[in-house]
């Protein structure tokens, strides 16, 4: 398997897709949290879920816990899809890359994404007002980590493969609190901020705050249940997100 297969998991590859829609996980998440998107996704998107080490079929590999190297890892993986239009998305710290991707894109002249979905993300110069927690005690860590809507509960019941996913969990929570925003022109693309209206890690006031880093449309939309909305009301949150990325699909040029 080369680097390219690594990085990028396309269950399905679809070659009618006129959209291609590159997916970032959550902290501690790989790709198969995107499991089953394919079906219920539009026909003109072809669903790419990236795989990042430390994670799933990659956990031999340490996960990166630097924002800067970890785009300089991704760039190269994600360059060979470039030649169709995309849109990104992520979750959590799955926003938070994707931005920064996108900004990476930008600035190295490639092509950029046509859309940006940040879902249960605060924008990115929006500061959690936390102090570190990647360092603690292991039951001190996922405490902290399920109290704030961070660890899905189905998980800690699995003590074998918490053990197994804490450094990921560790380097992905070190990933965000080493983040540091650095102030640059708004993106072109739209903004989509999807946000769980009984999320303590992302509240209205930060996620409204993504309308500032596009010169594009911003848009926000919310839905029932916490962090892990997406997960809670998978069918309906899907529905929704199957209806915006038509939008997008059918808003391209031909060709």
């Amino acid at each position: 398997m080369n680097t390219v297969d690594r990085w990028i998991a396309r269950p399905r590859p679809n070659p009618r897709a006129r959209l291609r829609l590159f997916c970032l996980a959550h902290a501690g998440g790989g790709a198969s949290a995107f499991r089953g998107w394919a079906d219920a996704l539009p026909a003109e998107v072809e669903v790419c879920p990236v795989q990042l080490p430390g994670r799933e079929n990659r956990i031999g590999e340490p996960a990166i816990t630097r924002m800067e190297p970890l785009i300089d890892a991704l760039l190269p993986a994600v360059a060979p899809y470039l030649d169709l239009p995309f849109a990104l998305f992520g979750h959590s710290n799955g926003a938070l890359i994707a931005f920064e991707l996108a900004r990476r894109l930008r600035a190295e002249g490639r092509p950029g994404p046509v859309h940006l979905f940040a879902s249960g993300r605060r924008a990115p110069d929006r500061s959690s007002g936390r102090e570190p927690t990647s360092h603690l005690p292991d039951a001190e860590f996922l405490a902290d980590l399920h109290r704030l809507g961070g660890l899905p509960d189905a998980l800690l019941q699995h003590q074998e493969l918490i053990s197994l996913l804490l450094p990921t969990l560790r380097a992905d929570v070190a990933l965000n609190e080493c983040y540091v925003f650095g102030e640059q022109e708004p993106l072109d693309c739209p903004i989509t901020a999807y946000i769980g209206l009984a999320d303590s890690k992302a509240t209205n006031d930060q996620v409204q705050a993504w309308g500032r880093h596009t010169r594009a449309p911003f848009v926000i939309r919310g839905f029932p249940g916490g962090h892990f909305f997406l997960q809670e009301g998978r069918a309906d949150f899907l529905r929704v997100l199957a209806a915006d990325l038509l939008t997008v699909a059918r808003g391209l040029p031909a060709g």
